[in-house]
């Protein structure tokens, strides 16, 4: 007779055993998170050095440039220029990147957050917030920088195989979702449900791809300084890799050349002692292991009289694991008074089958999103999300979004520009008179950065001083200027000043604001 294995037959020793066989399954799944967590920080390690060495031989490229351009400023002024503006982008794009860094890590570890002691790095949401948060669209921002960053390298290289290797090293292209024929938009792929120390490694990674194609531009400039001479004096060993991180299973691919090499004679190839059959220079190594790996090698180029000269090149690459992880995207502010861009959507369900609802606003749907409005500030708000799942609705998710009040607009004065564009002069620089005197009053908008919110100005005060220093105020009509304080600006030298104050400007929020004063100053 088969025995009866129900746990209400079970041994008491039998039953305490699969107890500890549960506990043990769960300690080893947490230890796998672990070092999943600390081969992400180990990588990212890798590649922070990794730039560092790079951003080095950036570095040294340059120099050679501006020497040249100081010994011979009609051979390489003009390509010198071209690397200067090229380094100021890149500076500008990687400290950007450096500042989404540090903006993912004090959102998951708070205003003492350290870089390099990541506390939270298992924290999902850090990362939407900050890069897919769908009001400050940092994400998307970094795309679009980087795809101007990458269009102005390719203009600059009129080398098909260098300008091949910049495009694929910082492609923004949609990706493709898992399991599904729709594509995501590049952030998204990127940064959608990933860890704080994944996100923080990725970013990294991408300022690996930009010092690389700084560095393919450089070098493009270089050569082209001397192109149509021959160097024989001064040969360096040059690695050009087609990526400078791989993952494991995939192969490290490279070309190995030689600068003012004569295309005729190729050098011998010798890797970690042994020769490669390089193709025209092309290596490939497997990628096995992850982490970084350095190798070293040489090359050997025999001259015409028979000599043999040697030179060395050291290439570092990373190796990553594959990883993909997926989670729902996250926001959890909104600001009362205007419409917050929300993405919903449940996988595997049309959005047609989804439909939600909010507490303390309205929530409406946009195109392919959809649009909150709350309608008090200090309340929290909860969106509820029903999906239709074979012919019958359910609650798959309920989200709470804190309400905040929008910040204080600054105040402006629109001036139109010898183009005829509008600038906004806020004041504490030197303004032309027939510009002031052209413009009708002031404006008040918030437009920090994050925000772009026009507000209307309800009345303002100017103070002009006589020449005995005494104020005279004067109260404008609305937000335009009055009569009186026309003529006032009118009366006034090159040199001297005035203060808009007392500005009361209404946002879309329906809260009356009293904002910071502005200093003019005639030109």
């Amino acid at each position: 007779m088969a025995q009866d294995n129900t746990p209400r037959n079970m041994s008491p020793r039998q039953r305490m055993i699969n107890l500890m066989y549960i506990v043990l399954t769960a300690m080893l799944a947490l230890n796998v998170s672990s070092d999943v967590l600390q081969g992400f920080t180990q990588v990212n390690d890798g590649l922070v050095r990794s730039n560092d060495n790079v951003g080095a031989r950036n570095d040294a490229v340059y120099r050679r440039l501006e020497a040249v351009a100081a010994d011979n400023p009609r051979k390489g002024e003009r390509w010198y220029s071209a690397a200067t503006d090229v380094r100021v982008a890149t500076r500008r794009l990687y400290s950007f990147v450096d500042s989404l860094k540090q903006a993912i890590v004090l959102e998951a570890d708070g205003k003492n957050g350290d870089l390099r002691d990541i506390k939270k790095q298992e924290d999902f949401e850090a990362v939407s917030v900050v890069m897919l948060n769908p009001v400050s669209s940092q994400g998307r921002r970094l795309r679009e920088r980087i795809g101007r960053y990458r269009a102005m390298l390719v203009d600059m290289t009129d080398d098909s195989a260098k300008r091949a290797d910049i495009t694929a090293a910082l492609a923004t292209d949609a990706v493709a979702q898992k399991g599904s024929a729709m594509s995501v938009d590049w952030e998204t792929g990127l940064f959608d449900g990933t860890p704080a120390i994944a996100a923080i490694t990725l970013l990294s990674k991408i300022q690996n791809d930009i010092r690389f194609a700084e560095g393919e531009t450089l070098t493009h400039l270089l050569s082209k300084v001397d192109a149509g001479d021959l160097r024989v004096n001064s040969l360096n060993a040059f690695v050009i890799p087609q990526s400078r991180n791989v993952m494991r299973g995939d192969s490290y691919s490279a070309d190995i050349v030689l600068a003012a090499v004569d295309t005729t004679r190729l050098p011998a190839i010798y890797m970690d002692g042994v020769r490669h059959a390089g193709n025209g220079g092309h290596i490939d190594i497997p990628a096995m292991s992850p982490g970084l790996h350095t190798h070293s090698g040489y090359l050997e180029v025999t001259h015409d009289d028979g000599t043999v000269s040697r030179h060395e090149f050291s290439p570092e690459y990373t190796v990553v694991e594959p990883s993909a992880t997926v989670s729902a995207t996250m926001m959890n502010v909104f600001y009362a008074g205007i419409d917050n861009p929300v993405d919903i959507s449940v996988p595997s369900v049309e959005p047609s089958a989804v439909s939600a609802t909010m507490t303390g606003g309205t929530l409406s749907r946009s195109g392919r999103g959809w649009v909150a409005r709350p309608s008090k500030v200090g309340s929290d708000v909860v969106i509820t999300v029903t999906a239709d799942v074979g012919g019958r609705k359910q609650t798959v998710a309920k989200t709470t979004f804190h309400v905040r009040k929008l910040p204080d607009p600054a105040p402006y004065i629109a001036l139109d520009d010898t183009k005829g564009h509008t600038l906004r002069y806020r004041g504490s620089k030197p303004i032309a008179k027939p510009q002031l005197m052209a413009a009708s009053g002031i404006g008040a908008a918030i437009d920090d950065g994050m925000l772009d919110i026009a507000c209307k100005v309800l009345g303002f005060e100017t103070v002009f001083f006589d020449s005995m220093g005494n104020a005279m105020p004067e109260v404008s009509d609305g937000a335009s200027f009055s009569r009186r304080q026309k003529e006032a600006i009118k009366r006034m030298s090159r040199g001297k000043r005035f203060f808009i104050s007392r500005v009361r400007a209404l946002g879309p929020d329906g809260i009356e604001r009293d904002i910071a004063p502005m200093e003019v100053i005639i030109n």
